[in-house]
């Protein structure tokens, strides 16, 4: 295993990724404060410009509370599959170019660029491949090198927007030390009140605090927490293209007809794919539908779609597909269903079209079937 000194990990992060989108899209919008999410007062901030952050707009804000904040913003709904192309754009110039990345969002790369220092340079590959980037893609994007994930990521985020940074190898701590705790990622509001109640404000203060102390404080999470206030962080770089698909098949007892037993299964699948990928923080962004006959002739069809992880977006298309797709009318043996190209991302991606009572009945059914199993709720329609 490469040592730390002899690590190099890159991290690009596009800037306001849906803002900038849709300033390509509309270039009136440049220079104004854009939020982007629902319209509606019931509506969430997925994502706001940095015009608009200076009002103390943030994402996941309530949309009503961020116009009353800022009355002059442009609202815009968003565009899915905007979104969606210039991510897998991006994600094609990176891969073309260095043989490990990790796509940890669908704005966030990690490069493992180990071992170039001896052949090019790491910062001189790392300026090329931004500048390539920004030429082929027209996104603005900010990258941190560095010895290890964290360091690149805070670094980052220390520069944005549209900068670049080098941590040397051995001032991590002097560079993580003057930062607030908050910029550490793994602290969230508890911990945060937790750490400011305690007097720590600074990563340098809660690099300080006894490893025991943090452990009997936040238990794994503190020895966690102590690893990341040092600057240590050993976690690879993983390939995002590791898990290629996941999928559900259901062979009957008895071939069937019945079109409206077939929807009900489809609906049973989708809400138990789309558990596992919110589980695993995960969204798919091709879905395929598959039927065997009861002569075994069995036909596929696939349709590529905006990132998702949501079961009413991602039954719509299920259905469309298998409406299409169920063209004989004969009797069906087995009905499949397989979500590819997954990428890493959680839920905060897919709030444009969500109110925020939407959001939270997601939050609340995926607790309980965590909490008490899955099948303790389900869709009627899948009944």
């Amino acid at each position: 295993m490469l040592t730390d000194k002899n690590r190099h990990i890159a991290h690009f992060d596009l800037d306001t990724f849906f803002v900038s989108v849709e300033r390509l899209i509309n270039p009136k919008l440049i220079g104004k404060p854009v939020l982007v999410g629902g319209s509606g007062d019931r509506g969430v901030v997925a994502s706001c410009s940095y015009e608009a952050r200076k009002f103390g707009i943030h994402s996941a804000m309530p949309m009503a509370v961020a116009r009353r904040l800022c009355s002059h913003a442009v609202v815009v709904k968003g565009d899915h599959e905007a979104y969606s192309k210039y991510s897998r754009l991006v994600t094609d110039v990176i891969q073309d170019t260095v043989p490990v990345v990790e796509k940890s969002s669908i704005d966030e790369f990690y490069i493992d660029l180990s071992g170039m220092d001896k052949f090019f340079g790491c910062r001189k590959f790392t300026d090329e491949l931004g500048e390539k980037i920004k030429n082929e893609s027209g996104l603005p994007i900010s990258y941190a090198l560095a010895s290890n994930k964290l360091i690149s990521k805070v670094g980052t985020n220390e520069v944005k927007p549209n900068g670049q940074l080098e941590i040397p190898f051995g001032n991590e701590k002097s560079f993580l030390s003057p930062l607030n705790v908050v910029k550490l990622p793994g602290i969230g509001d508890k911990t945060k009140i937790t750490l400011l109640n305690m007097g720590v404000q600074r990563i340098e203060t809660l690099a300080q605090i006894p490893l025991n102390l943090m452990i009997n404080l936040l238990g794994k999470h503190g020895a966690d927490l102590h690893r990341k206030a040092n600057g240590i962080d050993e976690s690879p770089v993983i390939p995002f293209h590791e898990q290629k698909s996941m999928s559900k098949e259901n062979t009957f007892q008895q071939d069937t007809t019945d079109l409206k037993f077939l929807h009900a299964e489809l609906v049973k699948m989708v809400e138990t794919l789309g558990f596992q990928l919110r589980s695993e923080n995960r969204l798919t962004g091709c879905i395929t539908v598959k039927i065997r006959y009861s002569d075994f002739e069995t036909n596929t069809q696939q349709k590529s779609i905006s990132y998702t992880n949501q079961d009413h977006v991602i039954l719509k298309t299920v259905t469309e597909i298998f409406d299409k797709l169920y063209s004989r009318r004969l009797l069906v043996r087995l009905i499949g269903l397989r979500f590819t190209d997954l990428i890493p991302g959680n839920y905060q991606i897919n709030l444009f079209d969500d109110s925020q009572e939407k959001i939270r009945l997601y939050q609340r059914i995926d607790s309980i079937k965590r909490q008490f199993g899955e099948k303790l709720i389900l869709k009627a329609s899948g009944i």
